[in-house]
C-alpha cells in the first residue's frame, strides 16, 4: 500500500487512534479528511490542515451527507477508514444493560456498515480503492466486562471477510485493523500494558506499506489474542480477563 499518494478519509478520527493514523497518513504525503462528531476536535483538526466533516454513524442521513459533502471536496478519494466505536461496562444481570449493547452494536458494527455502504459505490466505480475496517483484540479473545463490544468487533471482523470477498475483482481491498489495548483515553490507567500510542501507529504504518499488504494488520501486541484459539490457551486466558468483572458495580467481591 503506496501511503505517500493517497486520498484518505478518516471516520472516527477525532482522537486518539484514528486521529494519531490520519497524521501518520499525512506526514507521509496522503491527503486526509477527518469525519467525527465532536465540532471542537474538528476544529482543532482543520487548524493542522486536515478536511473536517461532522458525521453521526448512528444516522442514516448524517453518514449520507457527510459522503456527499466528502465526495464534492475530494473526488478522487480512495482510502477509507472506519474508525467509530465505543466501549462501554455491561453487567449482564441487570436488564437496564440493554441500551449499552444496543448502542455499542449501532456504533461499531451497524455504524460500519452505514459508512461502508455509503462509499462502495465511489470506490467500485474508481475500481480502485481500499476500506480498512478496525475491530480489536478484543474480536478474538473476549473481555466478560465489556460484552457487546466484543460482539460488535467480532462481527466486524466477519463481516470484513464477507466484504472482501465479495469486493473481490472490483479492485477495492479491504484490511482489517486489529488493535490491542492502546495507551489514549486514559487507558494505561486501567490497563498497564497498553501498548503506546507512537509505537502502536509506527508498528502500523510499517504493516500497511509492505507489499503486499496484509489483509489484518496484526501489530505484535495483538498476535496473543488473535491467535488463542489456535495456540490453545484461549480458556486459560479468557478465566484471566474474567477476573476483570470485578470492576463492574457491585462486583467487587
Amino acid at each position: 500500500m503506496d501511503l505517500s499518494n493517497r486520498t484518505v478519509l478518516v471516520v472516527g478520527g477525532t482522537s486518539g487512534i484514528g486521529r494519531e493514523l490520519a497524521r501518520r497518513f499525512a506526514a507521509a504525503g496522503s491527503t486526509v479528511a477527518v469525519a467525527g462528531r465532536r465540532p471542537e476536535a474538528l476544529e482543532e483538526l482543520a487548524a493542522e490542515g486536515f478536511g473536517t466533516f461532522g458525521i453521526d454513524v448512528t444516522e442514516d442521513a448524517s453518514v449520507a451527507a457527510a459522503r456527499d459533502a466528502v465526495l464534492t471536496r475530494y473526488p478522487e478519494l480512495d482510502t477509507v477508514v472506519t474508525m467509530s466505536g465505543v466501549m462501554l461496562l455491561e453487567d449482564l444481570r441487570d436488564p437496564a444493560h440493554f441500551e449499552a449493547a444496543r448502542m455499542t452494536i449501532d456504533t461499531n458494527l451497524v455504524g460500519t456498515i452505514r459508512v461502508v455502504d455509503a462509499f462502495t459505490p465511489h470506490l467500485v466505480r474508481r475500481g480502485d480503492g481500499t476500506f480498512v475496517t478496525v475491530t480489536s483484540g478484543i474480536a478474538f479473545l473476549p473481555f466478560p466486562p465489556m460484552p457487546s463490544y466484543a460482539a460488535s468487533k467480532a462481527a466486524v471482523h466477519a463481516y470484513s471477510e464477507a466484504l472482501r470477498a465479495q469486493l473481490d475483482g472490483t479492485g477495492v481491498g479491504v484490511i482489517e485493523l486489529v488493535p490491542p489495548a492502546v495507551a489514549t483515553a486514559d487507558q494505561e490507567k486501567v490497563n498497564p500494558h497498553a501498548l503506546p500510542l507512537d509505537e502502536f501507529a509506527t508498528e502500523v504504518m510499517q504493516l500497511l506499506s509492505t507489499d503486499p499488504t496484509p489483509h489484518e494488520i496484526l501489530v505484535k501486541g495483538v498476535r496473543t489474542h488473535r491467535w488463542a484459539e489456535r495456540d490453545g490457551t484461549y480458556a486459560d486466558l479468557v478465566a484471566q480477563r474474567s477476573q476483570s468483572l470485578a470492576m463492574l458495580p457491585g462486583r467487587e467481591g
